[in-house]
């Protein structure tokens, strides 16, 4: 029974971390490396993160700048940001890259608060689907007689409330992100 429960709690708190990886890419008007994370550039052949390729660090507010340590994949990984659904167009002065963060609109903002409020819903709908196989198991541990129909009362309490804490969560990072993202 306590297995079935640290499964489903690892499968949450999984839930929520992917959720804040993606929060982290989010463009917010400032200049932040990890909207880079999930930009691969084609090195040798096989996909590589731009971070394992370049140094990359914020000069200014609104500015990042990527100092590739092969100067000759300069080119590639400013096609890679190119491709990327970033939406910055990087500038190249042949010894490095800089992306300049230009100020985000009102309409620009709401839109992005949008698409983190259905990451957030999404999360939640995962999590709740956590909890829908958790219960199934119970009941049919339940149907096997391994548990009584008291324990599976109890686990699915405990379930519940190991839902309800998790959506709380998610809650609580979507209003901080959306208050990070509507402050100019």
């Amino acid at each position: 029974m306590k297995e079935v429960r640290e499964k489903a709690k690892t499968k949450m708190e999984k839930s929520i971390n992917v959720m804040l990886s993606d929060f982290a890419a989010v463009r917010v008007g400032r200049a932040n490396p990890a909207v880079l994370d999930k930009v691969r550039v084609d090195y040798y052949g096989s996909p590589t993160p731009v971070n394992q390729l370049a140094s990359v660090s914020v000069a200014e507010a609104r500015v990042l700048v990527i100092t590739p340590w092969d100067k000759s994949i300069l080119g590639k990984i400013e096609k890679a940001i190119q491709a990327s659904d970033i939406g910055i167009n990087p500038q190249n002065d042949g010894t490095v890259l800089r992306m300049t963060f230009p100020q985000l609109t009102e309409e620009d903002r709401k839109r992005i608060v949008k698409d983190v409020k259905k990451q957030g819903e999404d999360t939640k709908v995962a999590i709740r689907s956590i909890r829908r196989d958790a219960i199934e198991k119970y009941k049919t541990m339940k149907k096997n007689n391994e548990i009584t129909e008291d324990d599976m009362k109890d686990c699915e309490e405990q379930i519940q409330k190991l839902t309800d804490k998790y959506v709380k969560q998610v809650d609580v990072h979507v209003a901080e992100k959306e208050k990070e993202i509507m402050s100019i």
